[in-house]
């Protein structure tokens, strides 16, 4: 995550729920990198129900503290709107 964004918060959480443009979501940890706050347990479940491939653009934007929604764009800028499918519900959001 961009230094910027981490700034809004007073202690990043260790915790984020991802929700997609359809409404499923996804719990996903986070855990701090070269100084960076990345995604870890549970981001690789939502890429690859999202298919997010190289060249493709991904946009968060916080809803909540402890809510991103994601917004995925393809290669020509065309948004990706994909159904929820079977994942892994270890790492699935509950509402």
């Amino acid at each position: 995550m961009p230094l910027d964004f981490t700034r809004h918060f007073v202690a990043v959480p260790m915790e984020f729920k991802l929700r997609n443009n359809t409404g499923c979501s996804w719990k996903v940890t986070v855990k701090l990198m070269n100084g960076r706050v990345t995604l870890d347990e549970g981001w690789v479940t939502c890429a690859v129900v999202h298919q997010i491939k190289i060249g493709y653009m991904v946009t968060f934007k916080l809803l909540t503290p402890d809510t991103l929604k994601v917004i995925i764009f393809n290669d020509d800028g065309i948004e990706v709107v994909n159904k929820c499918g079977k994942h892994d519900e270890a790492f699935a959001a509950k509402e």
